[in-house]
């Protein structure tokens, strides 16, 4: 059994094909945790969960690239909805410093007020950190009380900021960009126990190789996972048996 921690499966270019979920149910993944984005995504990603209950997991959230001049109108929605269904965690939130850093203080005061959000509901969290790694760790470290937990998602940083994110109790979120030639992952991956590591696709963006380029979907998440293994020379049963366990822990399954 294997575990995406992190689909957009109500993306327009996912949504209109529901077999995505079927071939990724059949390839072993039988959990997909869907991070929201904005108020225009709530519907889309219900509409998954209440469908494949059993199979699409949602979270809620505000996606720092959402953070604009309506931001506390969207954070409210955010706490509405929280407030009345379940949701397995509070993403997918954080901040985003390459698209446009004019909402740059919004974004941090967004972060943090849903940080606070997960706290009071005693859910995870799941942290966007591009181009920011350094200021969400700190931010998390200034929140961290003993009972936080989360996922770092597609995490792209530093080896030193990968173990200051282990220290802290969160987990690495590994996507399709491991299998890419430029990157410091099989580094990374060679100092951090697999005890620290979930899988994610981020579909439909980050396709591994070979699909890379093309649509990426939940079920090329055993790809992601052989890749690990052979990183670490493990069996790929032992990746999925671990990140599984990892999951679970994380959002309470």
């Amino acid at each position: 059994m294997l575990i995406d921690t992190h689909t957009h499966l109500y993306d327009e270019r996912l949504i209109n094909d529901e077999g995505q979920i079927q071939r990724a149910i059949d390839a072993g993944v039988t959990k997909m945790y869907m991070p929201n984005c904005d108020s225009n995504t709530v519907a889309g990603m219900l509409h998954l969960a209440d469908k494949w209950e059993a199979n699409c997991m949602p979270m809620m959230g505000l996606h720092p690239c959402y953070v604009k001049e309506h931001y506390k109108e969207e954070l409210a929605i955010v706490a509405e909805w929280l407030a009345k269904r379940k949701f397995y965690a509070v993403g997918e939130i954080g901040l985003d410093y390459y698209w446009d850093m004019t909402f740059k203080a919004q974004q941090i005061e967004a972060f943090e007020t849903q940080i606070d959000m997960a706290l009071k509901y005693e859910l995870p969290i799941v942290i966007h950190s591009r181009e920011s790694t350094a200021d969400c760790i700190d931010i998390v470290r200034r929140k961290q009380n003993g009972k936080l937990k989360g996922i770092f998602h597609c995490f792209g940083g530093s080896m030193e900021e990968a173990k200051q994110i282990v220290a802290l109790g969160l987990y690495l979120g590994i996507g399709g960009v491991v299998t890419y030639k430029n990157t410091n992952l099989p580094e990374i991956l060679t100092e951090i126990g697999i005890d620290h590591v979930v899988l994610e696709t981020d579909a439909p963006y980050l396709a591994p190789i070979p699909y890379r380029g093309k649509r990426n979907e939940s079920s090329y998440i055993p790809v992601i996972a052989q890749k690990i293994a052979d990183i670490k020379n493990i069996a790929l049963a032992e990746v999925a048996s671990v990140t599984t366990r990892n999951a679970e822990g994380i959002f309470g399954v």
